[in-house]
């Protein structure tokens, strides 16, 4: 019988960034490939990826990536996944690939191996099969998969929620999962994020109160930040404007593109003769759908609020509502947002996260999969490590035995033979790829660390022009500060530093001779002592030497 080996690139001990791998025997099984939204400690970057050279390395044996809705976390880095691995199927359902073709066409790129499945529909792979089953998630055709092996059913929810108001795209079979429990699953992986929320998730992720009355408080202007796949959500939005006369703006072309797919393929229900186009921004009572780009949370916000946008003026009569739970991690930036509203003096309304929650699995949620899966291993998933330790103890509460709950990190690897799980100590190699703006993989702890040395602390630049024949002095050495010191004010500084380089360079310059390398060393070293002495900063110091 063949070895089941399951571990995560992505998605353990984190918010987002989900990748989770699967091998039968020769075959690998891909669930989710996700990207996380970068926070403020890492300068400049972007977003973040799960290292994919394990899909690299062993592509031959791929049989698919399987996607099981089309959120960020979750297939946020198909598009650079495929740009180099372009003979790997990915599969979605209808509207999850309609939003990765969105995706591929906004980066460019030419992919012919994307494969549509459709829920309950079996697709084999030899001695394994692969069944998507229909869960409820904010996003419509979410589904989980269950991966058919001779040792049992491996499954993975994804993301979901259990609400039986919510039909047709949205919802969920519970025959269907109920059957599943009864044929024997091995391995439940299972989602994390609201184990700590006590009850059912329904009906807490319903905020339609909220927009009626906000639309019926504010006459103006009202902005809804919203996240740009959250479907079911931005219909609730819809509905309550459909109650009135008012018309929509959307602002982000993403955004933009995955509203009016939706509306086209029936997901989403509104008028589409009510959305105007940008120039109608600053009409009365008009309402903005604000979202944002694929690598950046709140960047077409922050634009706004800090005046940079073309098109939109924040002023003290408009209303903005920031309708989607922040991401964990995120809240700080998510805050410093709501404080440049307030200073605008705009109305502000925030959802209270506590109070409505994203469709996520609480609870009650988690402890209801477990008995419709009974599952003989469970591994938690797809949030902080708290997370998975509180999601461990409603599976406890369940009756599962603590020996065969399965707490893992990011590249630890779970083995089973014959139906057991195997001890071993194996780990595959995992790290974040860090992107910024078109640079992928290049970005790494130094650069980080020399922009964290930049924004605190500013940088030095020593400069001096060398006689090419005599390698005397003919010009500096000059000193450049940028975000260190206010040089008007730190002449003295400024001239002892100009000194300090020239008294090396004369130390390690001999009439046929420049020793550079102890130039640069010799500057930084004193140079770097002298300023730290005086000003308690360590700047960034460059040296930059040249002969004429």
């Amino acid at each position: 019988m063949d070895k089941i080996k399951i571990f995560a690139l992505g998605g353990l001990n984190e918010v987002g960034k989900n990748m989770y791998v699967v091998e039968v025997g020769k075959d690998i099984f891909i669930f989710d490939a996700g990207l996380k939204y970068a926070d403020e400690q890492l300068l400049g970057i972007d977003y973040i990826l799960p290292n994919y050279d394990y899909l690299k390395e062993n592509k031959s044996r791929i049989k698919g990536i399987f996607i099981t809705h089309g959120h960020d976390g979750q297939m946020g880095a198909i598009p650079d996944i495929v740009r180099e691995l372009k003979d790997i199927k990915v599969y979605g359902t209808k509207f999850t690939n309609e939003i990765i073709k969105i995706e591929l066409q906004d980066e460019n790129i030419k992919y012919d191996n994307l494969v549509e499945v459709v829920p309950h529909k079996k697709i084999n792979f030899g001695d394994n099969s692969i069944f998507p089953i229909a869960l409820t998630h904010s996003v419509p055709d979410s589904v989980g998969y269950v991966l058919n092996t001779k040792q049992g059913a491996i499954v993975y929810t994804g993301n979901y929620v259990f609400d039986p108001t919510m039909i047709g795209a949205y919802k969920t079979d519970i025959g269907k999962l109920a059957y599943i429990g009864k044929q024997g699953v091995l391995c439940l992986m299972g989602e994390s994020l609201y184990s700590e929320k006590s009850g059912f998730t329904s009906p807490k992720h319903r905020i339609s109160s909220v927009i009626r009355e906000t639309i019926i408080k504010n006459d103006g202007r009202i902005l809804f930040n919203i996240f740009n796949a959250q479907i079911a959500r931005i219909q609730e939005i819809f509905k309550e404007i459909m109650a009135t006369d008012r018309s929509v703006v959307i602002i982000g072309k993403r955004l933009e593109n995955i509203l009016i797919k939706a509306i086209d393929m029936g997901y989403l229900e509104f008028d589409k003769s009510k959305i105007k186009n940008i120039h109608h921004v600053n009409d009365e009572g008009i309402i903005i759908l604000i979202s944002d780009e694929r690598e950046k949370l709140f960047s077409n916000m922050n634009r706004i609020v800090k005046g940079y946008d073309k098109f939109i003026k924040l002023t003290s009569s408009d209303t903005v509502v920031f309708a989607s739970p922040v991401y964990e991690g995120m809240e700080k930036s998510a805050t410093k947002i709501y404080d440049l509203v307030s200073q605008i003096g705009a109305n502000l309304v925030i959802i209270p996260s506590k109070k409505y929650l994203g469709h996520h699995a609480s609870r009650e949620d988690q402890m209801l999969m477990i008995n419709l899966m009974n599952p003989k291993y469970y591994f938690p998933v797809i949030g902080e490590y708290r997370h998975q330790v509180e999601s461990a103890r409603n599976a406890e509460k369940t009756g599962m035995k603590e020996e065969n709950i399965l707490l893992m990190l990011n590249g630890e690897v779970v083995t089973f033979e014959n139906g057991e799980l195997v001890p071993n100590n194996e780990k595959v190699k995992v790290e974040d790829i860090l992107i910024d703006g078109k640079t992928v993989g290049d970005v790494g702890e130094l650069v980080i660390r020399d922009r964290e040395l930049l924004s605190d602390n500013g940088i030095v630049i020593v400069s001096a022009t060398l006689d090419k024949n005599t390698k005397k002095v003919l010009a500096g050495p000059e000193i450049l500060t940028r975000g260190f010191i206010y040089v008007k004010n730190s002449t003295d500084i400024i001239k002892e530093s100009e000194k300090i380089a020239l008294s090396v360079i004369k130390e390690n310059t001999k009439p046929n001779y420049v020793d550079f390398s102890k130039v640069k060393m010799g500057v930084r070293d004193k140079l770097g002592k002298y300023l730290y002495k005086e000003t308690e900063c360590k700047p960034m110091i460059l040296i930059v030497i040249q002969e004429v």
